[in-house]
């Protein structure tokens, strides 16, 4: 029998667990449903934290491309992780650590690590115990503090990949009592061309998941519209549930809505009596309704935005996208998005950014794409457009002030053109000496002071802010000085970095080396997006008021 110092196991400390899993297909939507279930669960009172497994071989998402994966996104403590960790933090308005994102990377060479130091004491080294053992341990530390924890596991039942995580799992629930544990199964259930919902995949999916040894308690099908109730008894009778265990989670217009949805149905209330949680529950009246009262808003207008960067994967740049939703719900206006890539714009916008309200230049790597960020920061300055800018859009709008402001011609950061006469943005003097180049990223929270009378100071309303970040370069001290003279304030700073900076007389043009995306939530939009939406909002209505009066003489 494993000790309790190899799998972490406490009966003393009494927590609750929620794993989710998924079945048919990836991308369903588990990570949106176990982080509305939480959603509703810390709005009944309960502390709730998340762990997100993914089954990938990476240490972490910091090497991934995000075309391929997503954008990564980046934790307080400088991890590096999956975007669902964006979502449990949006959704159930915490901080997670890296501790709370679960890889086969980080399991393995944990193990591998022991063996080599003899931990073992010359045992076998094999996937159960040792790595079963280490997946609980790190499920098990990861919910301290909390009174339920909500675990996702990465990709589909039948994995190959995530076949050690469901046998922890099956160890799990016969380490704990019955009412510590819940499994949520989440699976699709399609139409069939005569507009029948269909319930064989889940079937099929459930099958594969009592093979391992695994019975659901709940399952939620992922549908078009709300499951009839004849589907419901269907999957009840196959999947041997019972029927008020099966929900729906229907498309809806907006992922914020979709903890209304699954309240309606009371899922909330079915978790809560599993886990024994119901008499502990605020009562319903009693409930925070700050989500349900935010996303619920009543919007007027709209305002179009250019995302210009050179992923055409709106998942690379989640976080942005709904940041721009939480600003829109705050100022009560409609964010409309709009892809332009970067490329495309290297020999000038060519009428693409005519009749957006607003442009954001987002962070990235490499050189592919930078001109053209350029030219779009370009088009802002010199027409008055409001524009945001992000780590390395931030850096863009330093390169193209000095390019076309101070007139130093090919001046760009070190990092994207080595031969630049005009390093403009380049390591700092303390970075070029270091050996390790990972010990120059600069990750995770980190304040910065705010200086006062600025525009930074009015939107954060204080004289300091933390905010994430996710580089190495920074702007060349050496040529602050000229920057300034010439307009170029930057109201923020931490030490001899530059973090904010803002051109005054301008509608909204503001750039952030950090990645204010990380930390907005749709109750605490962030402070640079409320701004940069309220910009677009005066804007239109100084055009509106300035258009020419129509009719005859």
């Amino acid at each position: 029998m494993p000790t309790e110092s190899e799998t972490g196991y406490d009966p003393s400390l009494g927590r609750k667990f929620i794993f989710v899993t998924g079945g048919v297909m990836s991308g369903l939507g588990k990570g949106i449903t176990a982080a509305s279930t939480g959603r509703l669960l810390a709005n009944a009172g309960f502390d709730v934290t998340a762990v997100k497994i993914d089954p990938y071989l990476n240490v972490d998402a910091g090497t991934m491309n995000p075309f391929q994966h997503g954008e990564v996104y980046v934790l307080k403590d400088g991890g590096e992780v999956d975007l669902d960790l964006g979502n449990y933090e949006r959704f159930l308005d915490i901080d997670m650590t890296f501790d709370h994102n679960v890889t086969t990377g980080k399991v393995y060479q944990e193990v591998i690590e022991k063996e080599r130091a003899g931990d073992y004491l010359g045992k076998t080294v094999q996937i159960i115990p040792h790595i079963t053992n280490d997946i609980k341990r790190r499920i098990r530390e990861a919910a301290e503090g909390n009174d339920v924890c909500i675990v996702e596991v990465g990709g589909t039942v039948g994995d190959i990949e995530g076949m050690p995580y469901l046998e922890a799992l099956r160890q799990f629930a016969h380490e704990e009592d019955d009412e510590d544990i819940l499994f949520t199964h989440v699976t699709l259930v399609p139409y069939s061309k005569n507009g029948e919902q269909k319930t064989k995949p889940t079937q099929h999916s459930v099958k594969e998941l009592r093979s391992i040894g695994l019975q659901p308690d709940i399952l939620v099908g992922r549908c078009e519209d709300p499951l009839e109730q004849h589907t419901r008894e269907k999957i009840a009778l196959f999947c041997d549930v019972p029927t008020e265990a099966v929900f729906s989670n229907p498309d809806v217009a907006d992922i914020y809505k979709v903890p209304l949805v699954v309240e309606d149905e009371e899922l909330d209330e079915y978790v809560m009596d599993h886990l024994g949680l119901a008499d502990e529950a605020l009562p319903r009246s009693q409930r925070d309704t700050a989500w349900r009262d935010q996303v619920t808003r009543e919007k007027e207008g709209e305002v179009t935005v250019a995302l210009v960067g050179k992923y055409g994967l709106e998942d690379a740049y989640i976080s942005i996208h709904e940041s721009l939703k939480h600003a829109g719900l705050e100022k009560q206006v409609d964010v409309k998005r709009r892809w332009v890539h970067a490329e495309e714009l290297a020999d000038g916008h060519d009428g693409q950014l005519d009749d957006v309200d607003g442009v954001i230049v987002p962070g990235g790597f490499g050189s592919r794409g930078t001109e053209g960020k350029v030219e779009a920061i370009r088009y802002c300055r010199e027409n008055d457009v409001p524009f945001l800018g992000l780590c390395l859009g931030f850096q863009m709008a330093v390169v193209e002030y000095a390019r076309n402001v101070l007139g130093l011609e090919g001046a760009h950061s070190a990092e994207l053109d080595e031969e630049t006469p005009y390093p403009v943005i380049d390591l700092l003097p303390e970075q070029k000496e270091m050996e390790d180049m990972g010990g120059t990223m600069r990750l995770g929270a980190h304040e910065t002071d705010i200086a006062p009378g600025t525009l930074a100071h009015d939107l954060y309303g204080a004289g300091s802010c933390t905010e994430r970040h996710r580089h190495r370069y920074e702007v060349n001290p050496d040529y602050i000085p000229d920057l300034e003279d010439a307009g170029m304030v930057f109201s923020g700073t931490s030490g001899n970095r530059m973090e904010i900076l803002e051109l005054p007389d301008h509608a909204y043009f503001f750039g952030t080396q950090f990645h204010p995306e990380f930390r907005s939530r749709p109750t605490r939009p962030s402070p640079p997006f409320v701004g940069f939406v309220e910009g677009m909002q005066a804007r239109q209505t100084a055009a509106g008021e300035q258009a020419p009066i129509g009719g005859d003489d």
